[in-house]
């Protein structure tokens, strides 16, 4: 199951940041104070630094990481699982894109490699 990482630094931007992480997943969201999810990132595989789907609500979908030729659907399944424990909102918004994804023919990838923000670099607490 995903928890969540506390202490997430937050940019003043009126949007807030939140990661979760399980042993396959980190999905960072970002959400209204209304609760409306306008972005989200979920990097998975074993090494979740390597692959990546990104939603923007006002932009689609966007691809990073080694492998772009993924089937979405066991992705948005194992997500299914390992989300139970996530506030309401952000797993129906978070799972609602997947099966919008899964659906699509397919995405290009927008570059071969992961990137992430400093912020999403170090779990706090974690060392």
């Amino acid at each position: 199951m995903m928890r969540e990482i506390r202490g997430v630094a937050q940019d003043g931007s009126g949007v807030q940041r939140r990661w979760f992480h399980d042993d396959y997943f980190d999905l960072f969201v970002w959400h209204t104070d209304q609760g409306e999810t306008t972005s989200f990132q979920l990097c998975y595989g074993a090494d979740a630094q390597e692959r990546a789907l990104e939603w923007r609500k006002d932009q689609g979908w966007f691809l990073d990481g080694k492998s772009s030729a993924e089937a979405a659907e066991p992705i948005a399944s194992r997500f299914e699982i390992a989300s139970g424990e996530l506030p309401d909102s952000i797993r129906k918004a978070v799972a609602a894109r997947l099966r919008e994804y899964a659906e699509q023919a397919s995405v290009t990838a927008r570059r071969s490699k992961v990137r992430r923000a400093a912020w999403q670099k170090d779990m706090p607490g974690s060392g």
